[in-house]
């Protein structure tokens, strides 16, 4: 199977005064799980929804091997979409919901036991989705992504709301379905919660691209800090500065970037500051991340 290329072209969305997504291009491509990152409010559901078709973009295009979803001639079997995971009734059953949504597209009834199976809700597929957990909804929800045997999958926060072995289950999911060539979109607030799962990252923020590519891209701009403290600071920061480091003051001490441990040791030794704290460190990919994007910023 090969699933059909993402690609977002200058996609810009506005709403009255608000511009959601502003000048938005990047291409997500078959065989690897991409992750669609940013803070709450960053413009990643307009997107999503821009290019499935349900909101109209002020410019720009999103397409799926050069075509508008309203496009396409078999929708289902083109991408599986799953969007908002408490979005079914429920009085109604996890297996009687697909088997509607099958009927209306055409799709062989026995396609739903199967895919019901596939995601480990065989045994709860006749309960109502009222009694469901978050998680099992999230479940049902790539259940019904998956109906039409699509070479896409666009899913939308799918890892909220499951406990852990259902976390570890989907990270190997989604990469089985990835091996398949399909294409695999998948996007989240938080990039600790899919690291382990996906192979390249988009991230956005205010609406506009702020990274695209590998995750090892982006863990080497992770930047190389010394922690370090002495009981006169002061002094000790009046050296380091001198010498062309960056220094910050924090709760615990100083953190100092531009120059390595050995070096502040040697700064420290020469201009008569004693220490007493001294342990270099490194950012990790969700620092990163978080600078990146402006942590703590949400609109």
């Amino acid at each position: 199977m090969t699933g059909a290329v993402i690609e977002i072209q200058s996609l810009t969305k506005r709403f009255g005064g608000t511009t959601a997504v502003d000048d938005l291009s990047f291409r997500v491509e078959p065989g690897v799980v991409t992750g669609f990152l940013g803070p709450n409010g960053a413009g990643k559901t307009t997107t999503l929804r821009s290019l499935l078709g349900l909101v109209r973009p002020t410019s720009g295009r999103a397409t799926f091997d050069g075509r508008a979803y309203t496009e396409l001639a078999d929708p289902l079997g083109t991408v599986g979409t799953a969007l908002e995971a408490a979005s079914f009734h429920p009085g109604r059953s996890g297996r009687d919901h697909l088997r509607v949504a099958a009927a209306a597209a055409g799709i062989r009834d026995s396609r739903v036991d199967e895919v019901l199976a596939w995601v480990g809700l065989a045994d709860a597929a006749r309960r109502r989705v009222g009694g469901y957990s978050l998680g099992m909804r999230q479940r049902l929800g790539l259940a019904f992504a998956l109906l039409g045997d699509p070479g896409a999958l666009v899913l939308d926060e799918p890892i909220n709301g499951l406990d852990p072995e259902g976390i570890r289950w989907i990270r190997v999911f989604l990469r089985d379905l990835a091996a398949e060539g399909r294409t695999v979109l998948v996007s989240s607030h938080l990039l600790s919660e899919v690291q382990q799962t996906v192979d390249r990252v988009v991230i956005i923020s205010h609406g506009r691209l702020a990274y695209e590519g590998t995750l090892d891209g982006l863990e080497s701009g992770a930047v190389a800090r010394v922690r370090v403290d002495a009981a006169d600071r002061d002094a000790l920061a009046r050296a380091l500065a001198a010498s062309g480091a960056v220094v910050e003051a924090a709760a615990d001490g100083l953190r100092v970037s531009g120059v390595d441990a050995e070096r502040i040791g040697s700064l420290a030794f020469a201009a008569g500051v004693p220490l007493k704290l001294l342990v270099p460190e490194r950012e990790g990919l969700e620092d990163v991340f978080l600078e990146i994007v402006g942590e703590g910023e949400i609109r």
